[in-house]
């Protein structure tokens, strides 16, 4: 089975020496290290690359501009956002552009290395703290929302809780409903809007 193929993008080099380590002795393979984005689209453009780890604030291309660019000229290639930032601004414009991921860096060796796993699994990884930054941008919107048009009722509701920021559990018992019918719910409200996964609904829903 081939090395998972990893392209690290900061302007700080001491992180980046770091998570070189961290990934290399976990049997990953660092396909480049860059320090903006206009050097990552340079290294993409000549090495293959199945992830890479994008901080967001750096001299040159920043983050968010190179996000949108790589899902754009290589869509096949997975973003885990990784910085210090979660204003609502660079959240919000992240994960629109098409961030897979988006992560702390406190977040530790042992998050960012399941947070690598999960997402070349399919799924996408939401720091704790972003998450309820979202919940918290959202406000009262979630029940005014276009994209809401044609849902029944109850849907409406999980969706408000969803925006909210509840868990699964959480929705159940607010709703004295079981667990398995809420990921019943929420399945079909990924299906009539097309998202399909926490963080992207919200930004959809706030929008």
């Amino acid at each position: 089975m081939s090395k998972l193929r990893i392209l690290l993008v900061d302007d700080e080099p001491l992180l980046l020496e770091s998570l070189d380590i961290i990934l290399t002795l976990n049997g990953m393979e660092i396909a480049g290290m860059s320090h903006d984005g206009f050097e990552a689209l340079s290294v993409l453009s000549g090495k293959a690359c199945d992830l890479a780890l994008v901080d967001l604030n750096m001299k040159g291309m920043g983050g968010i501009e190179l996000i949108a660019r790589m899902k754009k000229e290589y869509p096949d290639v997975k973003i885990l956002v990784l910085t210090t930032f979660y204003d609502d601004k660079n959240i919000t414009q992240a994960i629109a552009n098409g961030a897979d991921g988006y992560l702390l860096k406190d977040s530790g060796k042992d998050a960012i290395l399941g947070a690598v796993s999960q997402i070349m699994g399919g799924r996408n990884v939401i720091d704790s703290k972003v998450m309820q930054r979202l919940a918290a941008l959202m406000g009262g919107k979630a029940q005014t929302s276009p994209l809401l048009d044609g849902m029944t009722s109850r849907e409406q509701e999980i969706c408000a809780l969803l925006a909210d920021g509840l868990t699964n559990r959480q929705i159940a018992e607010t709703l004295y409903i079981s667990e398995g019918t809420v990921k019943n719910y929420i399945s079909s409200i990924y299906d009539k809007t097309g998202i399909h996964d926490r963080a992207k609904l919200i930004v959809a829903i706030k929008g």
